[in-house]
């Protein structure tokens, strides 16, 4: 019976954690897999390039495909839609923008009509999990083999995350295999400090969490960073909103916030759609990122220097100088 080892990796501190320890464990018949959300960053794509360098380890990239649903959702709206009674200008706008694109993030809203939230994390199921499922761990079962998937998650980052098991069986020959469950996070740095590698960069540029970019967990100051660094990522999420917006029967579709958020104005689910949009935008949103007192100020004191490392992980003595992506590609 033959072992597969396939590791998770998103370019961020703890998938590449996970993998430095099924290397420094010589684990047979290893492989890594990449879910692209496309709604990555530059540098974490090149930093996946420095891990395949590094490592030796082949990276295998997968990406999920919303064509047959939102071929499914235009028929819906085209029948469905037009029985509830929905205005034609809302029906023909939506059908003029569900066209898949080949962004699986942008395709995923454009078929949800929404984009996802704290308590609709859909992304993470959609985007990374399910891929990887159907691409890379589906075809190796049924073999009578045995298969591990290696996942790069911690006790203390969520209450969900709190109890898991180190280590349970799904069925099949599937086992699911967390070997820093109870690591902190200064030992997931220890780990790549013992291995020789360096962390996405990104960490050291005021990033806290790396796999999307932004992420819609993403902290207010991790906002403010986003927009002051990279004011393109900024640009592309107010084109999205526009994009889903069309795609939604409410008309509205903001990327930080769910049908059921709140604004001091009050629920965004009893505002009209213009009212959504214009208080609760992305554009909206990154203002916010730069006050302090619950919005009252803006913050005098938010560093201007783009090329300041701002790291909250601690990352910005010379041991950790940031990779020089562009040497790395």
């Amino acid at each position: 019976m033959t072992t597969h080892n396939i590791v998770s990796v998103s370019g961020g501190k703890d998938s590449t954690a996970t993998l430095l320890v099924a290397i420094a464990l010589e684990t047979e018949n290893l492989q890594a897999v990449f879910a692209d959300t496309g709604n990555e960053d530059q540098q974490t794509y090149l930093y996946l390039e420095y891990l395949e360098q590094t490592t030796g380890v082949p990276i295998t990239k997968v990406k999920a495909d919303f064509s047959h649903r939102i071929a499914g959702k235009r028929r819906f709206i085209e029948t469905k839609w037009r029985e509830q009674g929905i205005e034609e200008s809302v029906v023909e706008a939506a059908l003029d923008v569900l066209q898949p694109t080949g962004n699986p993030f942008l395709d995923l809203c454009l078929w949800k009509g929404r984009f996802p939230s704290r308590r609709a994390q859909f992304c993470t199921m959609e985007l990374k999990r399910d891929p990887m499922l159907e691409k890379v761990v589906m075809p190796l079962m049924g073999q009578g083999d045995m298969i591990v998937s290696w996942q790069g998650v911690r006790a203390d980052e969520s209450l969900n995350r709190r109890y898991l098991p180190e280590c349970d069986e799904v069925g099949g020959g599937l086992f699911n295999y967390r070997p820093i469950l109870k690591w902190d996070i200064p030992a997931v740095f220890e780990a790549h400090r013992y291995m020789g590698i360096k962390p996405n960069p990104l960490y050291s540029q005021g990033m806290g969490r790396v796999g999307c970019m932004p992420c819609i967990n993403c902290r207010k100051d991790e906002l403010r960073e986003i927009a002051q660094r990279f004011p393109e990522v900024i640009d592309r999420i107010e084109r999205w909103e526009r994009l889903v917006q069309q795609a939604s029967k409410r008309g509205a579709a903001t990327f930080f916030a769910g049908s059921n958020a709140k604004h001091p104005k009050g629920p965004i689910a009893d505002m009209t759609a213009l009212e959504v949009m214009e208080i609760a935008n992305i554009r909206q949103a990154v203002e916010w990122s730069k006050t302090v007192r619950g919005g009252l100020q803006y913050d005098l004191l938010i560093a201007s220097d783009q090329n300041a490392c701002s790291s909250a992980y601690g990352l910005c003595d010379s041991e950790w100088e940031p990779i020089n992506m562009l040497e790395a590609a």
